[in-house]
């Protein structure tokens, strides 16, 4: 009861340290709130908020009455926001104090598009009483111990989360606690982790990401976590040198802003690492976990030369509850640079004990493919979710032959010990179809990561009259580059066939990304709008 669970740093760098029997007792007062509120079992409970020590209370009491957590994620629209809210069918909301009033507008608005009338009310979490709304601080009793419910099972639904496509309406992931657990045991199992290590949270706990590898996890191994607002480049290394830290889980995104921190700290002659903080002060320090987005050979590379610390990459869906694959843990360094570099993607690495993964036809036809193979990869196994909610439409594409389909290309190798790596070469959505030849934008991405000067590269399909679909990049370069847009052409023409190589350079200076690191390359399309009549020749 007194080791420490949780470790929470405010977004002021405020310090809170909370015991497994502190934990205990918050979940208990929350849990008796919205027992109080009339919350019941299988009931939906919505948060609008962030990291912060109350949002993981939130969501354990809600599990301990079996009821389950949808999490909202304050970096979408409104309107999205208030789709998921009414889709979900939340009967309670609990909001920081800093979102009330778009909260307020979300569920109340009548606007097109706003409202959720299923919410019954809004409950303020943190910040100065406002006298309109119950503070959920202000509803505890003195009463710190709960039975749970004798109907509470594994079977309860205990997250709802939505996917981030850009396509159509949301679709809300139904996970149970038993998804959950057995995730957070795959995980557990695949890394190595005990009861006497420590994680670290910087991504969002809205995504399953943040909740089961650095929250769940953690808990079930009886093990600790440090719960970050956000990733802080000038804090990350110390605050894993400072707390101890074994593991963390990132996002490619995260590698980058890594490296480029490093690369301003060398030019001012200080540790790469940060102030007061020396590679001795992280000898604590195992690895990383790296997922949520596709990784370019040529960052992990780039990472792992420069930290010389290990990336292990892996793999997962909100339906599939997080991850499903690693590589594994006890490859030798050169092992593992081989299955990192030697294939033109960062192998996944192997399926985790929980699930089975297969590469098939991506047509949907059913036919399981052989080593080398591009397909779609498919997962079967314990941790796969319950089902879209009340999309029908979905559950019947989405297991059409009795896996799960990802949507993801790709294609696996097999060692000597006949283990099958897998490999993901691009969402199928977001294959480039040029003249009827497809091809995955990530092979031309590690290309133009090649160039001097560029710091990111996307490859967008656009719409073109002549062959349905034309190749552009999009690039940002790193500060003080002068490239042209020649030179990127020149450069990638040299590299790959004129039909990948980019045909158009739009220069930019942000990326549209999701709140767990995925480029939006979708959203970049409408910038190439002006090339779509013209015939491009070598």
């Amino acid at each position: 009861p007194a080791k420490v669970f949780l470790i929470h740093y405010d977004k002021d760098g405020q310090r809170e340290e909370i015991t497994y029997a502190e934990l205990n007792t918050r979940i208990n007062q929350t849990a008796n709130v919205l027992l109080r509120l009339g919350v019941k079992r299988g009931d939906r409970v919505a948060t609008i908020g962030y990291n912060h020590s109350d949002t993981v209370i939130i969501y354990f009491a809600c599990w301990k009455i079996g009821a389950a957590v949808a999490p909202q994620n304050v970096a979408e629209d409104d309107r999205r926001i208030a789709f998921i809210l009414r889709n979900s069918e939340a009967v309670v909301c609990l909001v920081r104090e800093e979102y009330l009033e778009r909260a307020e507008t979300i569920i109340h608005g009548t606007d097109e598009g706003l409202g959720a009338a299923n919410v019954r009310q809004i409950i303020q979490v943190g910040g100065a009483q406002r006298p309109q709304y119950d503070r959920l601080q202000d509803l505890f009793t003195s009463q710190s111990s709960l039975d749970a419910p004798d109907d509470t099972t594994l079977d309860d639904e205990s997250l709802l989360v939505y996917t981030s496509g850009t396509t159509g309406a949301p679709k809300g992931v139904v996970l149970t606690q038993y998804h959950m657990l057995v995730d957070a045991y795959g995980i557990s199992a695949a890394q190595g982790l005990t009861g006497n290590q420590r994680t670290m949270a910087v991504l969002p706990i809205h995504h399953v990401n943040g909740t089961i590898v650095t929250l769940v996890t953690p808990l079930f191994i009886g093990g600790s976590t440090v719960l970050n607002r956000a990733y802080s480049s000038h804090h990350f290394w110390e605050r894993i040198a400072t707390e101890k830290v074994n593991m963390v889980s990132v996002v490619p995104t995260l590698l980058q802003f890594c490296c480029e921190y490093a690369d301003e700290q060398e030019a001012k002659g200080e540790s790469i690492f940060g102030p007061n903080v020396s590679r001795e002060d992280l000898n604590h320090f195992r690895h990383l976990t790296c997922g949520a987005g596709t990784l370019a050979v040529q960052l992990a590379k780039r990472f792992e030369n420069q930290f010389r610390f290990m990336i292990l990459h892996g793999y997962g869906l909100s339906e599939t509850t997080c991850y499903s694959c690693f590589l594994p843990i006890e490859l030798d360094w050169q092992t593992h640079q081989h299955w990192m570099q030697d294939y033109g993607y960062p192998s996944i690495g192997v399926p985790i004990s929980t699930n089975e993964m297969a590469i098939f036809d991506a047509s949907g036809n059913g036919q399981e493919l052989g080593p080398g193979e591009r397909g779609e990869i498919c997962i079967r196994g314990h941790n796969v979710m319950k089902y879209y909610y009340q999309r029908p439409d979905a559950n019947t594409e989405t297991f059409k032959f009795g896996w799960f389909r990802s949507g993801d290309e790709g294609f696996f190798e097999v060692d000597d010990k006949g283990r099958h790596f897998f490999f993901i070469t691009g969402r199928l959505k977001e294959l480039i179809n040029r003249g009827g030849v497809k091809f995955s934008p990530f092979d031309i991405e590690e290309i133009l990561l090649q160039i001097p000067g560029v710091k990111v590269g996307l490859a967008v399909a656009f719409e073109n009259d002549y062959y349905g679909e034309e190749v552009g990049a999009y690039v940002v370069l790193q500060e003080g580059a002068t490239l042209t847009e020649t030179t990127i052409l020149n450069y990638c023409r040299e590299k790959m066939s004129f039909e990948k190589s980019p045909k158009v350079v739009v220069f930019g200076t942000e990326i549209p990304v999701t709140t767990t690191g995925k480029y939006q390359r979708l959203k970049l399309r409408d910038l190439f709008t002006q090339w779509k009549s013209v015939q491009f020749k070598k």
